[in-house]
């Protein structure tokens, strides 16, 4: 049977807990400026603002299951998956580690 290091991976996890807040304050910062005048200039920065908005988008959404992750860490759950209880094995928590299922259960979901 395989084991995690959930000390390891509670760092990893709040290392890039950190890693987006940061990113996620630099897209906010970019989207806070204001509107150039010229038409031209103007599409080509809205546009930009579309791409940073998804990018957002989708880091809000890691933001999200790294703190969940953490909490299942801090309850003592941590590396069992929600649907079956079963454990998530150490390999899928090294390459997601955010994972809240088993790797049977995520591909049946």
């Amino acid at each position: 049977m395989d084991t995690i290091d959930k000390g390891r991976q509670e760092e990893q996890l709040l290392a890039r807990r950190q890693e987006l807040l940061a990113a996620l304050g630099r897209i906010e910062s970019e989207l806070d400026q204001p509107a150039t005048a010229d038409l031209e200039d103007w599409a080509t920065e809205r546009e930009g603002d579309e791409v940073l908005e998804a990018l957002g988008h989708a880091e809000s959404a890691e933001l999200r299951a790294l703190d969940a992750a953490l909490d299942r860490l801090a309850r003592g759950t941590y590396g069992t998956c929600l649907t079956c209880g079963e454990p998530i094995s150490a390999a899928r928590l090294a390459a997601v580690p955010t994972a809240a299922l088993c790797r049977t259960c995520a591909a049946g979901a």
